[in-house]
């Protein structure tokens, strides 16, 4: 009869995540930041400064060539955040899968062993929602602040203050001139970068007020000969061809260290990207990766690029101590072609 130390392993709990993770919708920072991995707490990243061309100076024929500065470029440098947590299988679990391993019915194994799982896959849950949260912290506000368990990281992007702007009218305000508006903060970012925004990122809320918005209903309804009823699907039509963006609403929420729900994208706001990643989900190597791997001490595997599953064997009370960790931090190369809207004036 195998043992609890052998069923509950992190290969298990990693295996069984793995295959969860198959079916579950990927948030929106995966694709906006890409998981990348590197050794150490440090990253460095480079961020260019407007990206527009500088042009090749003229020459006479036969002279040297005058070096050109690097200029416009600068060097940010931060020690990425470290988060860990772990959990124990409670008592009554615990029981009740030393009876069922001595029935030796294995589906009834496996329904109690799916429990443990699920339990035990809550910390890497909360792994991948405290990624989107730095990461969304990150688009929304150019900024990171982290603030719980005695621990404070604050870091800034450096974002140019003039690519955050505000509405001149609300937006909740159906009387608004909510085209006009994005097309000026477009155009903002491609004159001062050269690239202009195609796509942009919203909670429903503010997608609402497009919904509601009289100025756009009237002119869809001019458009379509009064033909047209305005819903999602009208209104992405005309936004792509009035302003050649396409609109993500994102919804998603995650509780914080104490409970309270809050949004991934918080409401009244709009931001708008060029194409492409803006930057790098970077993980560094944890102190379980590069100590406890391939050692007696613990049970050690990787899963998400970077995140580190541990179970260590207990032997009073006999238990499983679970523990995830990982040390996160996004780069933002692209932050200077993006914009911060607040659309409430």
């Amino acid at each position: 009869m195998p043992s609890i130390f052998e069923l509950v392993t992190s290969q298990s709990i990693v295996a069984y995540w793995e295959e969860l993770a198959q079916d579950r919708e990927p948030y929106l920072g995966d694709e906006l930041f890409p998981a990348r991995k590197k050794l150490g707490l440090k990253l460095d990243w480079i961020k260019g400064s407007k990206g527009l061309p500088v042009v090749l100076k003229p020459s006479a024929f036969d002279a040297a060539a005058v070096p050109r500065e690097r200029i416009g470029f600068d060097k940010l440098t931060s020690q990425m955040p470290f988060f860990k947590e772990s959990t124990y299988i409670d008592e009554e679990l615990r029981q009740e899968l030393n009876m069922v391993l001595e029935t030796g019915n294995q589906a009834y194994i496996d329904s109690v062993m799916n429990r443990v799982f699920n339990d035990e896959t809550n910390l890497l849950e909360g792994a991948a929602a405290q990624r989107e949260r730095i990461r969304m912290q990150a688009l929304t506000t150019g900024m990171l602040a982290i603030a719980a368990n005695g621990q404070n990281y604050n870091y800034d992007y450096g974002m140019p203050e003039s690519h955050k702007v505000t509405a001149g009218t609300s937006w909740s305000d159906p009387t608004a001139n909510i085209v006009d508006d994005i097309r000026t903060w477009m155009d903002l970012i491609e004159d001062d970068t050269g690239v202009r925004p195609t796509r942009s990122v919203l909670s429903r809320k503010t997608w609402n007020y497009l919904l509601h918005n009289e100025v756009i209903k009237k002119s869809i309804f001019v458009m379509s000969n009064g033909q047209a009823t305005l819903n999602d699907a009208a209104l992405r039509s005309y936004l792509d061809e009035q302003l050649g963006m396409s609109f993500a609403i994102y919804n998603k929420r995650y509780k914080d260290e104490k409970g309270v729900v809050h949004k991934y994208m918080p409401d009244d706001t709009l931001v708008a990207m060029p194409e492409g990643a803006l930057g790098n989900s970077w993980f560094g190597t944890t102190p379980e990766e590069s100590d406890l791997m391939g050692g007696n001490a613990a049970n050690v595997s990787i899963t998400d690029t970077g995140v580190a599953v541990t179970t260590m064997r207990k032997t009073d009370p006999v238990n499983v101590e679970t523990k995830v960790s990982q040390i996160f931090l996004p780069s933002f190369e692209q932050i200077d072609h993006i914009f911060i809207a607040d659309v409430i004036a």
